[in-house]
């Protein structure tokens, strides 16, 4: 009688290997999951901001944060204080400047709960505390920068802020926050997590 050869356990495990391997390499093809673009972008941002932050207190420097909520695509840029006044954080591995995905709807809110109303607001709300540009003439005004509306200083104090994140075939109810509460503490919020009175700038 001729014996039935099978398969060898090694044979077997070389085949699940392969097809191990054949998996990730289709599943790394596939472009990224739009349910996490969102927080992708949130955490980078919240990253840095934490980054820049530690970097102010450190270093004695000043930075700051531009948020331009109506340009396209909308462009958040980090902010250096110099002695020509404010200009981009230029630093190897850092990214100073983020240009927001179109797919994302970006909403910002600087200020904190003190300054709720229009009405009660000193500045307007894309208007900054801080006008280095003031006295400089038209033409200086067109090159310099617009200064930042989050200040994040030297002495640990930051602008409070709430920056939302979501899709636009979403709602704000599925928006990730990046929050700036009124004692300086950086919070990311998560979809579902409460934003409590003194994290809110709404």
């Amino acid at each position: 009688m001729k014996l039935a050869r099978g398969f060898t356990l090694i044979e077997i495990m070389l085949v699940l290997v392969l097809l191990a391997l054949s998996s990730v390499a289709v599943i790394s093809t596939l472009p990224t999951s739009k349910n996490h673009l969102a927080e992708d972008t949130a955490r980078s941002i919240y990253e840095r901001l934490q980054l820049i932050n530690e970097e102010a207190v450190l270093s004695g420097v000043d930075y700051g944060l531009r948020v331009e909520q109506k340009q396209n695509p909308p462009t958040l840029t980090f902010m250096q204080l110099g002695e020509k006044g404010w200009h981009k954080v230029k630093r190897h591995s850092f990214n100073a400047e983020t240009k927001i995905d179109k797919r994302l709807m970006v909403d910002f809110q600087a200020g904190g709960t003190t300054w709720e109303k229009d009405d009660d607001r000193l500045f307007k709300k894309d208007d900054s505390l801080f006008d280095d540009q003031m006295f400089g003439n038209e033409k200086d005004k067109k090159k310099k920068p617009q200064p930042p509306q989050i200040f994040i200083l030297s002495n640990g104090e930051t602008t409070p802020m709430v920056l939302s994140l979501y899709l636009h075939d979403l709602s704000d109810d599925d928006a990730w926050h990046i929050v700036v509460q009124d004692n300086g503490e950086i919070l990311l919020k998560a979809p579902g997590e409460e934003i409590t009175q003194g994290d809110k700038a709404k």
